[in-house]
């Protein structure tokens, strides 16, 4: 019964969700449609320009209830498309049509889109468009009921983007994809796999750094681990990551609220987090719960979301209820009712839950008559609810029969069409074959004609020719004396101006060329010095810094084993002669201070060997920095602070001099959280990719201002900032008085 009521809660908070993405949509569409628009008109007609900006134009159409403007605009544009060189900009704009053609329900239209835009994305070597293709199919095969096949397609496209350079617009369409993979493998309960593209959708947000996405990711994690607690709510951690990342998400949104689009977000992931600690944490830490739906109930009036207020409302009167404060309770139950009923989409399960409560609590109030008032409109709105599921049965097991018969013409329209386009073909053939024979008549006999008329001419002419041959024989000899003379003299005339010519010229070219080698010779020599310069300095520096951490790590090495084994041998010894002295001693006031002194003794042997640890860790050397950060976390916990540490794609493949300059960095950011910010909780994480690590370190602290930390120069922070320049490393500190401080690095593996 839990698991249905948190499935009907879930279903509730999600058409919430969106409830309040179509009323911000619709507030900012026709801004979008005319920004579009521009884009469009501004670019040259069928230029490569205005087909990508087609695409987002006729999207924009299309979600802002223009459909028939979309899909005229995609067919103009896919006809000039088809005639470009490059296949990518028709399958693009195919890849769109079919999936706007399912949305309408035209499954077969909507699949021979799809088909084309495959014939196209073979047309093209930009990796780009054939992700985006692939995409494209596997979006529409999740629409149609095939996972398996929409997964398989989802994988293809990321082979495709992987090959693609890391661009905004890769980094939006790989984000797309993983969400869609989350929300399969969620479908499915197969955690680990769900897990994995949520942490890769929460990577790939933080690398765009763009507040949306990390507030998407953020709630996708969150929901995530509160949907694994409650297949195992044994597993407090669990919970604890839900409450982590919901926290994130909200905070989030605050530090961002000018370039946050959605303002009811923040009102979503408040009832999420307060409806988490109404049900899975004990009874002080309801009190936050409380707090967080104070917060969604502000921002959902403000935002006029209705079904949000409602559930704001419904959480307060369950606290009411279990803190018997019916009164309260009843006053939010009549209020999350009537925002309900506010709302143009009534969620009709929550409206069962509101009538069932409300009926329950006049009954107990011995109140029967608006209990058996609130009764009958419950049974009323479950009537409609079972006739309603009655009838979408019948609607989907109809359309599910449609589906088929629509494949099935699908299919045999495809096989009309192939033997249409065989019998095309053939006719063709013929056709040309035949044409080209009756030219070949034609020609022939034109050929003859002329052959005739020629022959006539020149019958006619050779009369005339054999007069005036002799003559011009006599004179054409004369003409090639005198011309054969002339044409030698030129010869030789032109001969020598060609060479003298051609001897000024490479000269020419040799002196410019012997130039050009000088300076070049001189510019290279120039850069090669002023390269060995830097590089010089750059190895004097780095000399520097290493011989200043190897001379700190020797120091602490010394240093730890001075203490351990002289002063500690020494409290050793100091303690023995002390126990061996108390045996002897029969005085009952002076036997208790002597034991006193032992036991203080005892915790001066404990703190000794904690700071030699602290000083030169064994397992760092002997099992790297995975285990010792591990052992490390567990040390530094208890009863009042927890410290937890996670690991995300960690290879362990980092040097030992660089495991141990990160090793000091956290410790020494460890440190200064429990010295300075008071908290209560840290949290470590380190993740990696193939060229950087990544490094976050944080707490829920009291917080400080970073611009006075940087006056103050500390000597905790000098030494962190020195070890990561030695790693050549870059540090963001986002802190808050009262919240909390986040601590993030990364440098190159």
């Amino acid at each position: 019964m839990k698991k249905h009521r948190a499935r009907r809660k879930l279903l509730h908070l999600l058409l919430i969700l969106i409830v309040g993405l179509l009323s911000s949509y619709y507030g900012r569409a026709q801004t979008v449609v005319d920004a579009v628009a521009k884009s469009y008109h501004n670019a040259a007609a069928g230029s490569e320009e205005q087909l990508l900006q087609s695409g987002k134009y006729a999207q924009a159409l299309f979600f802002n209830n223009r459909k028939e403007e979309a899909m005229d605009l995609l067919k103009k544009d896919i006809a000039v498309a088809r005639k470009k060189k490059d296949g990518q900009y028709a399958a693009y704009l195919y890849g769109i049509m079919a999936m706007n053609k399912l949305v309408l329900e035209d499954s077969i239209s909507a699949f021979n889109n799809l088909r084309q835009a495959r014939v196209f994305s073979e047309k093209t070597k930009d990796n780009v468009t054939k992700g985006y293709v692939l995409y494209c199919e596997g979006w529409m095969w999740l629409r149609y009921g095939k996972e398996m096949t929409a997964i398989e397609s989802f994988q293809k496209a990321l082979n495709y983007y992987d090959k693609a350079p890391e661009t905004d617009l890769v980094i939006s369409r790989k984000t797309a994809i993983y969400k869609e993979l989350c929300s399969v493998y969620a479908n499915w309960r197969a955690y680990e796999q769900q897990q994995k593209y949520a942490e890769l959708t929460l990577q790939m947000a933080k690398v765009k750094n763009n507040p949306m996405d990390i507030f998407d990711a953020y709630m996708i994690m969150g929901y995530m681990y509160e949907e694994q607690y409650r297949t195992n709510i044994t597993e407090l951690s669990l919970r604890n990551k839900a409450e982590h990342y919901y926290q994130q998400a909200i905070k989030t949104y605050q530090n961002n609220k000018d370039k946050m689009a959605i303002p009811s977000d923040l009102s979503f992931a408040a009832v999420n987090l307060a409806n988490l600690y109404l049900q899975y944490y004990p009874q002080n830490d309801q009190q936050k719960g409380l707090g967080y739906a104070d917060l969604a109930l502000e921002v959902a009036t403000e935002t006029r979301q209705m079904s949000q207020v409602a559930a704001a409302y419904g959480i307060k009167a369950d606290y009411s209820i279990k803190t018997n404060k019916n009164e309260d309770a009843e006053k939010y139950l009549l209020a999350a009712l009537a925002a309900l009923i506010n709302n143009p989409m009534e969620d009709k399960g929550v409206s069962l839950s509101l009538f069932a409560k409300l009926s329950e609590l006049y009954e107990n109030e011995n109140n029967y008559e608006k209990a058996l008032h609130y009764y009958k409109q419950y049974v009323k709105v479950f009537e409609e609810v079972y006739n309603a599921r009655k009838l979408e049965q019948a609607q989907r097991l109809e359309a599910q029969f449609e589906k088929e018969r629509q494949k099935q013409a699908l299919i045999h329209m495809q096989l009309e069409a192939e033997k249409r386009e065989q019998t095309i073909s053939l006719m063709h053939a013929l056709s040309g074959q035949q044409f080209q024979q009756l030219e070949n008549m034609k020609l022939n006999e034109q050929n003859q004609k002329q052959v005739l008329e020629v022959i006539q001419l020149e019958a006619d002419k050779r009369g005339q020719e054999l007069k005036l041959a002799r003559l011009e024989m006599q004179k054409r000899a004369q003409e090639l004396k005198i011309s054969q003379q002339n044409l030698a003299y030129k010869s030789k005339t032109n001969t020598y101006y060609f060479l003298l010519a051609c001897a000024f010229f490479l000269s020419a070219i040799f002196l410019y060329y012997a130039y050009r080698q000088r300076e070049k010779t001189l510019r290279q020599k120039e850069n090669l010095h002023l390269l060995e310069i830097d590089q010089i300095k750059q190895n004097s520096e780095i000399s520097n810094l290493k011989a200043m951490l190897e001379g700190q790590e020797s120091e602490r090495t010394r240093l730890a084993r001075d203490l351990h084994d002289g002063l500690g041998g020494l409290l050793s010894g100091t303690r023995i002669e002390l126990s061996q002295l108390s045996e002897k001693v029969t005085d009952k006031p002076l036997e208790k201070n002597i034991s006193r002194s032992l036991s203080h003794l005892d915790i001066a042997v404990d703190e000794l060997r904690r700071i030699a640890h602290n000083l030169m860790p064994e397992l760092l050397l002997k099992y790297g920095l995975e285990e010792t950060l591990k052992e490390y976390v567990r040390r530094m916990s208890h009863e009042e602070m927890e410290v937890t540490v996670q690991f995300i794609n960690y290879s362990g493949q980092l040097p030992a001099e660089k495991q141990i300059i990160v090793y000091r960095i956290i410790q020494e950011l460890v440190n200064n959280a429990i010295k300075h910010a008071v908290a209560h909780q840290i949290y470590i994480q380190l993740s990696e990719n193939e060229s950087r690590m990544f490094i976050t370190v944080e707490d829920d602290g009291i917080g400080f201002d970073p611009v006075k930390l940087n006056g103050q120069r500390s000597a905790g922070m000098h030494n962190i900032q020195s070890r990561l320049d030695f790693l050549k490393g870059t540090m963001y500190i986002d802190s808050q008085n009262g919240i909390g401080t986040t601590i993030e690095l990364d440098f190159p593996l």
